[in-house]
């Protein structure tokens, strides 16, 4: 949680793991299968029947706190519904902490800047992170990362996004929304995630999308099932040779003009190392 030892920077947090509220005894997996963050679902994977239950199964976990455990986000439902006013009335009643708060259909700043300013009146630390999932979303991204009140990072929600298009859930379909996403992510220095891939039973086609989401330039992807945790992790995290050359490149940069592998070696060289080595979480020097 906040404030704990244990807490690590939202940009080294690649693989995030969905889990319903409603299933409390699945919230340990995250861990065991390596997940960098969980995702306790209130909205689309929780039957409206059982909204009530699963909040307070989830509150109830956060309140329990512990220096170990992953880094939490707690997806709650639309602010603009009675569920997403319900479960903000229940979070800011209760002493759960979570790291994150994802907001659903976060088309404008007003539903960011309202989040913020009752998390602050209890003094919860808890950042936000914009869940990105309809093309009013995509129209108002500027007003959302230039406001006052920034969220903490972009996630994008394909499936929601691909309803709202009327288009496929493809890659090909919603790649010029990715990439906007990136680029407002960028300009604004937060951290963009990437939308679930849905067919768990198609393992190439997971790496794939990965890859190309991690290419783009997005920090980490999120997962529907445990078994797509290594994968995510694997595409996302910087291999050794990686590693190596950027380091290389980050010594000669220090000594003013040079080349690493035939390649000159500039300003532009030199972030992209700098960014490597952040996002394997090691130190510059």
């Amino acid at each position: 949680m906040p404030g704990d030892s244990k807490s690590r920077a939202i940009h080294s947090l690649k693989s995030w793991l969905f889990t319903p509220a409603s299933r409390a005894d699945r919230f340990g997996r995250a861990a065991e299968v390596g997940a960098d963050a969980l995702i306790i679902d209130l909205e689309d994977s929780v039957a409206p029947s059982g909204k009530r239950k699963a909040r307070d199964a989830a509150l109830q976990y956060l309140e329990l706190g512990g220096a170990n455990r992953l880094p939490c986000a707690l997806r709650i439902n639309s602010p603009g519904t009675r569920a997403g006013i319900d479960d903000l009335h229940s979070l800011l009643d209760s002493s759960a902490a979570p790291d994150y708060i994802i907001l659903p259909k976060c088309d404008s700043p007003g539903f960011i800047r309202m989040a913020r300013s009752l998390l602050d009146e209890v003094a919860k630390k808890t950042e936000i992170i914009a869940l990105i999932e309809s093309a009013g979303g995509v129209e108002a991204l500027p007003d959302i990362v230039k406001s006052n009140v920034k969220p903490a990072a972009l996630l994008f929600g394909a499936a929601d996004m691909a309803a709202d298009l009327g288009a496929k859930t493809a890659w090909q379909t919603l790649s010029f929304v990715r990439s906007r996403l990136v680029q407002v992510a960028a300009l604004a220095g937060i951290v963009v995630l990437d939308s679930p891939f849905f067919d768990i039973g198609d393992g190439d086609g997971l790496k794939r999308e990965a890859r190309a989401a991690q290419d783009l330039g997005f920090h980490g992807k999120c997962a529907i099932h445990p078994k797509q945790i290594s994968t995510i992790n694997e595409v996302f995290t910087p291999s050794a040779e990686e590693v190596a050359k950027a380091r290389e490149i980050l010594a000669v940069n220090r000594k003013g003009v040079g080349s690493v592998d035939h390649q000159m070696v500039d300003a532009a060289i030199a972030r992209k190392a700098m960014l490597i080595l952040d996002r394997a979480g090691l130190p510059l020097d």
